[in-house]
């Protein structure tokens, strides 16, 4: 094995393409997905472990389990149309990575190549803020675009080219982050209220 072939070795490539809907006025973006047998779905925040969509069900519907289908796996279409009505775009702040440990822990997730944030927001000329989950996702955020981290729930401002937009750091959506499904949805539901996504008609279930 060539040193170029050592290096290169267990290094994944992002799976999913950038989810940019042209209404976005938030961009969420994380550090990378778990390996794909822990997936529930073709898209983000996929693993069951994961409650990001049980999140989004308890402040806009009330109702944890609302992206759930009856299979008890993640619903991929009523979670995309919720993100488009909405106007929220997602990906993550890694396109290459290597895992140290078979786990879906950032704290074992080494970045190859951190995606181009810039290169995202100017497809989303409405958007007004970014959301980092979980602080490998904050720290390449923070370095690339020379922003400062705010405290978790909180929120700074940061400039990019001629407009200026907020970075929220939100609590990780894993299970393993020791804060209460409700807890974590608290300061969802503050940084949805800025923005005024929370003023928008909700979906009714089917």
């Amino acid at each position: 094995m060539t040193l170029d072939e050592h290096l290169l070795s267990g290094v994944e490539h992002h799976p999913l393409e950038p989810f940019l809907p042209e209404n976005a006025v938030l961009l969420m973006l994380g550090s990378f997905p778990p390996q794909k047998k822990r997936w529930s779905m073709d898209f983000f925040y996929p693993n069951l472990q994961n409650d990001m969509w049980r999140i989004f069900g308890f402040i806009f519907f009330d109702d944890k389990d609302y992206f759930l289908s009856p299979e008890k796996i993640f619903d991929k279409e009523r979670i995309i149309a919720f993100l488009r009505e909405k106007g929220i775009a997602l990906y993550d702040t890694a396109s290459c990575v290597r895992r140290l440990q078979d786990n879906a822990s950032d704290k074992f997730l080494e970045v190859v190549s951190p995606t181009d944030i810039g290169l995202l927001l100017q497809q989303l000329p409405s958007c007004r803020a970014v959301v980092t989950t979980g602080q490998k996702a904050t720290d390449v955020f923070c370095e690339q675009m020379e922003a400062k981290e705010p405290p978790v729930g909180g929120g700074s401002a940061f400039h990019f080219r001629d407009r200026e937009l907020t970075l929220y750091r939100m609590p990780s959506s894993s299970r393993a982050y020791p804060l209460k499904l409700e807890k974590k949805a608290a300061y969802y539901r503050q940084m949805f209220n800025d923005l005024s996504v929370l003023l928008l008609q909700p979906q009714t279930r089917e």
